[in-house]
């Protein structure tokens, strides 16, 4: 059984795990820095299995891994002759997984292609525009012969650059959910996220949001003003799932204290941010503040795991595949209340 995308949003909400980008380098089969997600025709044993996760931690969407596939990317490490072969391995993977998925849960998941911000777009060159849209054109024209159910553009951080997306995402006839970042200053290099989204709402947009960059703390304030001025149509948000803060409200130049290595550069982005991690419950506090405030599409972006998105869903009340393995600390040996657990072993809880 399958349902479009509106209807989803319309009965019950999307919940889409993303973060694939960080996910598989995490995994070791991305290049964290470069970040091009050929683990599409390296490995796809890793993409299937990381799309198959997150589907079974609730995700509502097999979002097929084309973020950073475009050609500037490859151009960038010299094979930009596999820019058509790595789109449409990765969206058959999405498909692939999505079947099988279906097969055992009598739904199946949406799938999306993916595409994002081209590096390239310059506001007072129109010549980079002319060359985003050719990008974008051709990934959108992969994505619709696969048969996808829409179009997720998204971490786009000029609004203008975001404009083209959507005209391609329409003309190929696809509904749309477009989400744009705020750097630091809490706005896009060309806008501010509420003038932004509210644009691109006008403009036909299915969905618009904000992702990546933030976390629920910093991403708050933001998704507060464009709540106030969007009344008309679907909003979504996906956080990072690192700890920024008023100081650092992005997950770019966040330092760590209790660091005891040498971080090449001197950054922690992108290799070293395990310290900054949000826990799971933080990640399922802010689905249901922002469930409450009216998005109705929802998830985790870079930094997401398995136990983030199981927790965004098990938020709204959902029991995915992987609450199976949700935490049940009554069995525990020194923190658990089951009858046969050894008293004398509960008592060192306080000592450990």
């Amino acid at each position: 059984m399958s349902t479009s995308l509106e209807t989803r949003l319309a009965s019950g909400g999307v919940i889409c795990a993303g973060g694939y980008l960080f996910e598989v380098e995490r995994r070791g089969y991305i290049r964290a820095g470069e970040f091009v997600p050929t683990v599409a025709l390296e490995h796809p044993e890793v993409l299937a299995q990381v799309t198959r996760d997150f589907l079974r931690a609730g995700s509502d969407v097999a979002l097929a891994f084309t973020y950073n596939g475009h050609r500037e990317k490859l151009r960038i490490i010299g094979q930009e002759d596999l820019l058509e072969k790595l789109n449409r391995a990765a969206l058959r993977i999405a498909n692939h997984v999505a079947d099988e998925e279906a097969a055992s849960s009598g739904m199946r998941a949406l799938v999306a292609g993916n595409i994002s911000n081209t590096n390239i777009f310059d506001p007072d060159d129109p010549a980079s525009h002319v060359t985003v849209r050719d990008m974008y054109r051709e990934m959108i024209g992969w994505a619709a012969e696969a048969g996808v159910d829409y179009m997720q553009a998204e971490t786009i951080y000029y609004l203008e650059e975001a404009k083209i997306a959507l005209e391609e995402i329409q003309r190929a006839g696809l509904p749309s959910v477009m989400m744009v970042a705020a750097f630091a200053d809490g706005n896009l290099r060309d806008s501010t996220p509420e003038d932004a989204c509210e644009a691109l709402s006008q403009l036909g947009a299915t969905v618009v949001g904000v992702n990546c960059f933030r976390e629920p703390k910093t991403m708050l304030p933001l998704l507060e003003r464009v709540r106030a001025r969007v009344t008309d149509g679907y909003l979504g948000t996906l956080p990072v799932a690192y700890r920024t803060t008023g100081e650092h409200p992005t997950m770019f130049n966040l330092p760590d204290p209790h660091n005891t290595a040498t971080i090449p550069n001197g950054r922690t982005f992108p290799a070293a941010l395990e310290g900054q991690q949000c826990n799971r419950y933080e990640l399922g506090e802010f689905t249901k503040t922002v469930w409450d405030m009216g998005f109705r599409f929802v998830g985790v972006c870079c930094g997401g795991s398995v136990i983030h998105h199981r927790a965004v869903a098990e938020a709204l009340g959902r029991q995915p595949y992987a609450s199976k393995y949700s935490p049940d600390m009554s069995k525990h040996f020194m923190y658990g209340t089951d009858a046969s657990l050894k008293p004398h072993m509960q008592a060192h809880g306080e000592e450990a």
